[in-house]
């Protein structure tokens, strides 16, 4: 059988907050928000059409709180992918998402970094199509 990922999990400090940036800044759909015990919930967020999403999880303990916001330690931690970059950064910059760059253009694409309410680095990447093989 094939493997891929299914989800990421994101520390978050409250569901709600997460939720309000992801699902009403972003544009993700919410996929599940179930309570398991009176304080924790299991909440998926994905971009629309999307196969793999993002959990949502509620740190717990002083150590995953010290995470927030650091998970890859200051890199670009998540990688979203569009099939137009000039329509998704327009939007997202008129919502209040945080470039921390110029859109530039690379070899592999247009792409551009953002932060997330947490302060984790995205780049939004609209890649360039590959190019087609000739078949004689």
């Amino acid at each position: 059988m094939p493997q891929r990922l299914n989800l990421t999990a994101l520390l978050v400090d409250e569901y709600d907050i997460a939720l309000s940036f992801f699902v009403g800044k972003l544009g993700f759909e919410l996929r599940e928000d179930t309570a398991l015990t009176d304080d924790k919930r299991w909440v998926v967020v994905a971009p629309y059409g999307a196969t793999s999403g993002l959990l949502l999880a509620r740190a717990v303990g002083e150590r995953q709180r010290r995470a927030i916001g650091d998970q890859s330690g200051g890199r670009v931690f998540l990688f979203l992918e569009t099939d137009d970059f000039t329509r998704d950064h327009l939007a997202y910059t008129q919502r209040g998402i945080c470039f921390v760059e110029t859109p530039r253009h690379e070899p592999y694409g247009i792409v551009a970094v953002f932060e997330d309410l947490y302060g984790n680095r995205w780049d939004l990447i609209e890649p360039f199509a590959a190019p087609e093989i000739m078949h004689d």
